[in-house]
């Protein structure tokens, strides 16, 4: 444990530590291509740092080897959305309000373009209810709509993109780090940037692989982590991007970086989950879709006004909070919850004394710890698996309960075990049952 705090820890130095560079050379490329500022923030930065927590979808739901590893890419692509439209907007609105304190600089009001980010939010709202209708509708044509996501985001890129040609406003901009000439030239903002992101998506991969590794010492399922971590770690450079930008005075890419981040996660991400996975929302990411669609809905009426009060964007933190809690009440009780689809699943080595014997091998191994030897547990938070409740349950609501495990009882997600091996020690528990 103390191997994965100390690289959790420096892995974030690192993101940090490379999104100074990202942001420095992303500024010169900005420059050279005479962009806005709101076309380098939600553009340019938006989509570098995209690229890392888009991977982490793309692995799972392209090679995930079954529907638990599938489950993590559309938990991941529904949490970032979450995550960039409460805590990285709180985040934001937090040191702006440190920043103007310590510097004696006091503007009550968010300095940056208002009503982009208000026009931003309100084509978010749209594209966000088209992937929560699809995720409770089934039709034939589902996958294609996919490409729906990915014309939507290229439009809105474009749009920014032409919108702001022409547009550069005359910020002062740190000399590029690795080419501190006056006139750096664009190769070296394009290789600065290059290598800021190469080393960016390496630090998140390995935070993220720390997250996982905490989550499941404290034995929690693997789609809780997938919904209430995952997402905080891959969105963490554009949180720093933002912070480094506040830090500069340039509040207008900060918030520009967040609004451009949730219209990638709106999309791509989405558009992966849509095309490789069927896209089945379970109560879980329904939590997740609608919380995200309340803290959006808020930002957008407050971004509504031309003068935003700093403080207005910290009560959106508010929305995580919920979600948290809601998230945490959901995976405490999950018998109550299991998805009929799970409930009718049938064992396919039901019954036969090969996969009862390795099953019994394989609850040694995993579960007699716990539940001791006789599976008549220790008679208190770790249950007997002699019982009533399991006697009733189908072979589809046990193997979904080991996959999904229980973390009110300390239960850890075996997620992890090939499907034959959970199906194997379903046969075994099921044949002691009396």
């Amino acid at each position: 444990m103390l191997t994965t705090l100390t690289l959790f820890f420096l892995s974030a130095v690192l993101i940090y530590g490379a999104c100074e560079y990202f942001v420095n050379g992303v500024e010169w490329c900005g420059r050279h291509m005479n962009l806005g500022s709101m076309a380098v923030g939600s553009v340019l930065a938006a989509f570098g740092t995209a690229l890392p927590e888009s991977s982490v979808t793309l692995i799972a739901v392209v090679f995930g080897r079954n529907s638990a590893q599938k489950d993590l890419g559309v938990g991941a692509a529904l949490g970032g959305p979450m995550v960039l439209s409460t805590l990285a907007y709180a985040v934001v609105g937090l040191s702006l309000l440190w920043r103007r304190r310590s510097t004696s600089r006091w503007q009550s009001c968010v300095q940056a373009d208002i009503r982009g980010i208000h026009r931003d939010q309100g084509i978010f709202l749209w594209i966000f209810a088209l992937g929560l209708l699809l995720g409770v509708t089934s039709f034939p044509g589902h996958a294609l709509c996919a490409l729906l996501f990915v014309v939507a985001y290229a439009v809105y890129a474009w749009k920014k993109v032409a919108g702001h040609i022409g547009a550069a406003e005359e910020e002062e901009i740190e000399p590029l780090k690795i080419c501190r000439r006056e006139d750096a030239p664009m190769a070296w903002a394009v290789v600065q940037t290059l290598l800021a992101l190469a080393v960016i998506g390496f630090a998140s991969h390995l935070f993220v692989a720390q997250l996982g590794a905490i989550a499941t010492a404290m034995h929690w399922p693997s789609q809780m982590a997938a919904l209430l971590l995952s997402p905080v770690a891959t969105e963490l450079p554009e949180t720093m991007n933002a912070l480094i930008w506040v830090r500069q005075g340039k509040e207008r890419l900060a918030l520009a970086n967040i609004s451009g981040a949730m219209m990638i996660q709106a999309t791509i991400p989405s558009a992966l989950g849509l095309f490789f996975t069927d896209w089945r929302f379970d109560r879980s990411l329904m939590i997740s879709a609608v919380v995200t669609t309340a803290a959006t809905a808020f930002l957008w009426l407050i971004f509504r006004r031309a003068d935003v009060k700093t403080w207005k964007l910290l009560p959106v933190c508010c929305f995580y909070m919920v979600f948290a809690v809601a998230i945490a009440y959901y995976f405490a009780h999950r018998w109550e919850q299991i998805p009929v689809a799970d409930h009718q699943r049938v064992n396919p080595v039901a019954s036969q004394p090969e996969a009862i014997a390795a099953g019994a091998v394989l609850y040694q191994e995993r579960c007699m710890q716990c539940h001791r030897a006789d599976a008549r547990g220790d008679g208190g938070i770790h249950p007997s698996l002699r019982s009533t409740r399991l006697k009733r349950a189908t072979d589809g609501d046990m193997e979904w309960f080991l996959r999904q495990g229980e973390m009110g009882r300390g239960m850890p997600s075996w997620a992890s075990l090939p499907d034959g091996q959970r199906w194997q020690i379903v046969s075994y528990l099921k044949s002691i049952q009396q």
